[in-house]
């Protein structure tokens, strides 16, 4: 977080001391020394633009993780448990919809477990924001003093850390944000959704489950065109998710590729050996 002050007016007749902007482009920072304007970059999670050009991705997660986890889980999972009873010799009819089956089973299952865990992580940060919010009335002055050394340790002079600590402490909800994000990593205006997880997960665990089925849907009688468009679909994935990774796209591509056929391959064989010794 940066706190600035505004500087005192320069002295008459000197309007250059401040710079070509004038008097309120220039302010000072917590240790004191001079800055630009303060940068007007977000610290929830979101795309952030301290100055111009200079943006950050989410790094949160927040549809992503789900959405990824999903897709991928939904290609692996679906392409598996079809190449397991195609290699046990089943009709192509039983493989699609074991396919489909596969495909609703587990997006209701991924969305029901995202819905949990992320409705449990809110709840859990909430909790500890309130018990914060009580720490904040019942011993102000203690939190003070914690915000204060938080300052120091940062490298501002005790008198401006006590200085700024008050500023902040004056309104009681802007200290909640500073001590949630100081000490839980949470902002409180910014929860995760449980909701948006769980729709992420749904949506992106049925699109990729659906891949290796579309070819026995139009008519295919064979394994090997359902596992041609999954591992494509794989590639596909591993190479998206490379535009919001420090990954090239090749090799997170290749990565997915590998996973998923090996998962397959892994499967198949395994369906084989059980097919043929119940049969």
């Amino acid at each position: 977080m940066s706190v600035t002050a505004d500087r005192p007016d320069p002295p008459a007749g000197d309007p250059s001391e401040y710079g070509p902007s004038g008097r309120d482009s220039c302010r000072r920072d917590l240790s004191g020394r001079e800055s630009p304007e303060p940068a007007t970059g977000r610290t929830d999670g979101r795309a952030a633009t301290h100055v111009e050009g200079h943006t950050h991705r989410d790094v949160t997660g927040g549809w992503l993780r789900p959405a990824v986890f999903g897709a991928m889980d939904g290609l692996v999972s679906n392409l598996g448990l079809m190449s397991g009873i195609a290699g046990s010799s089943a009709a192509a009819s039983a493989i699609a919809v074991a396919g489909l089956a596969g495909l609703a089973a587990g997006a209701f299952s991924m969305a029901a477990g995202e819905y949990t865990s992320v409705a449990s992580q809110r709840e859990l940060a909430q909790a500890e924001v309130e018990l914060e919010r009580g720490e904040l009335r019942r011993h102000p002055s203690g939190e003070l003093e914690e915000l204060t050394a938080r300052y120091v340790a940062l490298g501002v002079t005790p008198k401006l850390a006590r200085q700024v600590a008050g500023e902040i402490s004056r309104d009681p909800e802007q200290a909640l944000l500073i001590h949630a994000r100081d000490e839980l990593g949470v902002d409180p205006r910014d929860l995760p959704s449980p909701l948006l997880a769980a729709a992420s997960s749904f949506a992106a665990f049925s699109l990729g489950a659906l891949l290796p089925v579309l070819p026995y849907l139009f008519g295919a009688t064979a394994l090997w065109p359902a596992v041609l468009v999954a591992l494509l679909g794989l590639f596909g994935c591993g190479a998206v998710v490379a535009r919001v990774t420090a990954r090239s796209w090749w090799y997170s591509g290749l990565r997915q590729l590998a996973v998923g056929g090996a998962a397959a391959g892994v499967t198949y064989g395994l369906g084989a050996l059980f097919g043929t010794a119940v049969s």
